[in-house]
């Protein structure tokens, strides 16, 4: 079966789905201002399958079949370096600098995949694989649901005055069973077919209610989208080069009582599987994080870099100290993402994971280095980054002249050229797009005291504690 186009994209998502902006339920989420701007954003994934330039890393042809290389199930280092490839050719297309819509879907079906090849009841595998293939074949767009509400986080899931404050089964029947609760940051939900739900945690003995995994159409009853409207602002085009064009929505995606068919069913009341596949899930996901993140950072570098240029102090030693680091940071970040797929770890039927050690040392790296990176762009840029004119400003007559004369940077840099570059900087460090970027720098894919748990477990578990434990035993004669 061929790709997808862009337009059969968009259409798939006119089916009902129980979408919900500002209180108000959004008929039509292809036409809707805001989640249309999601869904163009989104629809870079397919364009670029059909682009010359990007052909060869977005597609696979392989045994007679041509599909998206987002679907490749990872066996190498080469096949993780080409995902982190294709992840950061898509996130910087268009100048996106942000998730599209393939990427996070599929890790969960790696996850899937990895998991149940172990698991001692053999349905479940074969499910997933259906699941898969049925994904691939017919190039859907997923999202994935996992962080849980949580109510009160001391509380495990079965001591919450609430039980649903976790999702749960909370009726089973012979065709499949019935799931309550809300999942909390569902990116992309709104514009994607299918919507992946795994556990958010390892679970206890009495906790086989809330150990569940299983995917469904977005359009399925009782399965509703309430949409945050973060950023839905009025926007203007030079004031905001970047969030004018592109948008990633987050949802509360709540499961009122919701039917899920056996075959759709990945895991059921297997505590010990609950947590080990949102572990496997995070060493996926995070390696995508850190792809996407690699333009971003990238922007950053070659920002404060230009706008150094243009106020005529790139030869000054305090900013040639801001861009050493910032160069250093974005250079050991793309390092660790390389390391961690060269270090691959080897998973059930041939298939690989990114080593947890390196993804999640690069992914803690990024999240600690990502607000000392914009203080040293903003402190490059100056002040205006808030305080300069608006579009209007420079639309009209009357004051168009004294911009273009006062705001002019060093010589040979005109006004208008050094507005348009701080414009950008603005959007990128000091707009609600900014804000965004610097709360998922903390929180988005795992937050920053998880991944130093990560960093400890994988480093004891993978025998480097012991070795340089000897190794110092010996040096010292012990």
């Amino acid at each position: 079966m061929p790709l997808r186009t862009p337009a059969q994209y968009i259409a798939s998502l006119r089916d009902g789905r129980d979408v919900w902006f500002r209180g108000e339920q959004v008929p039509d989420v292809t036409v809707h201002p805001v989640i249309g701007k999601a869904i163009k954003h989104a629809a870079i994934d397919y364009e670029m399958a059909e682009s010359d330039a990007f052909k060869e890393i977005a597609v696979v042809s392989e045994n007679n079949q041509t599909y998206s290389r987002y679907y490749k199930i990872p066996t190498s280092t080469e096949d993780l370096l080409l995902r982190s490839r294709l992840i950061e050719a898509a996130t910087a297309q268009g100048d996106t600098l942000v998730l599209l819509i393939k990427e996070i879907g599929t890790d969960a079906l790696f996850a899937l995949l990895a998991v149940t090849a172990r698991m001692e009841d053999p349905k479940y595998h074969r499910r997933v694989r259906a699941f898969y293939e049925y994904c691939r074949d017919n190039d859907l767009a997923l999202a994935t649901a996992q962080t849980d509400v949580k109510g009160d986080r001391v509380k495990r899931p079965s001591e919450q005055a609430d039980p649903d404050l976790y999702l749960r089964v909370v009726k089973r029947r012979n065709d499949g069973v019935v799931v309550r609760g809300a999942k909390i940051h569902t990116s992309v939900a709104p514009n994607a077919n299918e919507v992946i739900v795994l556990p958010t945690r390892a679970m206890g003995e009495r906790e086989a209610d809330w150990s569940i995994a299983f995917a469904l159409p977005v359009s399925t009853p009782g399965l509703k989208l309430l949409t945050s409207p973060f950023g839905d602002g009025d926007i203007r085009a030079g004031e905001r080069p970047i969030s004018v064009r592109h948008k990633m929505m987050e949802t509360l995606t709540v499961f009122d009582d919701v039917f899920v068919p056996n075959d759709r069913i990945f895991l059921d009341g297997d505590t010990r599987q609950a947590g080990a596949l949102a572990l496997t899930f995070v060493e996926y996901h995070r390696f995508t994080a850190v792809s996407y993140k690699l333009p971003l950072v990238d922007a950053i570098v070659g920002a404060a870099a230009t706008i150094a240029d243009y106020n005529g102090i790139l030869g000054a030693t305090h900013v040639r100290e801001k861009l050493t680091a910032l160069i250093g940071y974005a250079e050991t970040l793309r390092a660790l993402t390389e390391k961690a797929a060269e270090r691959c770890t080897k998973k059930a039927d041939g298939q690989v994971a990114p080593d947890p050690l390196m993804v999640n040392m690069a992914k803690s790296h990024f999240a600690h280095g990502y607000h000392t990176a914009v203080q040293h762009l903003q402190e490059l840029a100056g002040g205006i980054l808030v305080t300069g004119p608006g579009d209007e400003d420079w639309a009209s007559e009357a004051t168009r002249p004294y911009l273009e004369k006062y705001l002019v940077g060093r010589q040979g840099v005109p006004a208008e050229k050094r507005m348009r570059m701080l414009n950008f900087i603005r959007d990128l460090s000091a707009s609600d797009y900014g804000a965004y970027q610097e709360v998922l720098a903390i929180h988005a894919e795992g937050s920053l005291e998880a991944e130093k748990l990560q960093i400890f477990r994988s480093y004891t578990e993978n025998g480097s504690a012991g070795r340089v434990m000897e190794l110092v035993r010996r040096m010292a004669r012990l």
